[in-house]
């Protein structure tokens, strides 16, 4: 494992007309590491994933994925990362399997890997079994969300930036992502960025989180450094406190 970082992060800033949604936005992601990045909607999570997906030119700082910059090296991040955006869709005439085979075509265009092996990989990944078979447009939100992980991680990446995984799941249905997404970082070594409102989901997957709101990054940290230096029993406690939020108890 390299010394030097997955990814850094240094000083970005970002606006959309007079708003800035990143007023100097700075962190780092170890090799490895499953990375989290919470806040509040508005706080500027989407803004710096989108930045790091190369999908969107940062006013300010710099950004680099493997030690490429994102602005001048865009080619060369794409093929060492994977993106799920919140609002992600497959294609609904598809069956899962026709979808995950389609994609693999791609990404091996793209990247020369085996498509045959992104396919095995993103069929055990996705644990829909004879579902596959079916088309996408009879799955349910949760079978969606786990064909889209799927695709997202059956290339391998570098980094994995998931940006809500488990956005307006059920309860058990964000238990199985979060449980893929801790497994197959543990076993291929990968590194993931993981952007979520959610809290105490972040406190569960993550090794290390950063807390961004009003587009400054405000505390940072293993989520147990975080609980013990805020005297917190949880990370929305610890947001609330040093966000200015009033937390009795």
């Amino acid at each position: 494992m390299s010394s030097e970082p997955a990814v850094l992060v240094r000083n970005l800033e970002k606006a959309y007309g007079r708003v800035w949604a990143l007023k100097g936005v700075s962190f780092s992601i170890r090799e490895g590491e499953i990375f989290g990045l919470i806040g509040p909607n508005g706080a500027g999570k989407s803004t710096t994933l989108k930045i790091l997906a190369t999908l969107l030119p940062p006013d300010r700082g710099k950004a680099e994925v493997m030690g490429h910059d994102v602005v001048k090296e865009p080619e060369k991040v794409r093929k060492l990362i994977s993106y799920l955006p919140e609002e992600a869709g497959a294609y609904r005439s598809m069956t899962g399997l026709e979808y995950l085979r389609f994609m693999a075509g791609l990404y091996s265009q793209a990247t020369g890997k085996d498509a045959g092996e992104m396919l095995e990989l993103g069929i055990e990944i996705a644990g829909l079994g004879a579902r596959l078979y079916d088309r996408v447009a009879t799955y349910s939100k949760g079978m969606v969300r786990k064909l889209l992980l799927a695709r997202a991680l059956m290339v391998k990446p570098e980094l994995a930036i998931l940006d809500e995984p488990t956005s307006g799941l059920d309860v058990a249905n964000a238990y199985e992502i979060r449980k893929r997404i801790r497994e197959f970082s543990s076993e291929e070594g990968v590194s993931v960025l993981v952007s979520s409102h959610n809290m105490l989901e972040v406190e569960f997957l993550c090794d290390r989180v950063a807390i961004i709101h009003r587009g400054l990054i405000v505390e940072a940290g293993t989520p147990e450094e975080l609980k013990e230096r805020h005297n917190a029993e949880n990370l929305e406690e610890v947001f609330m406190r040093v966000s200015g939020g009033v937390v009795s108890g």
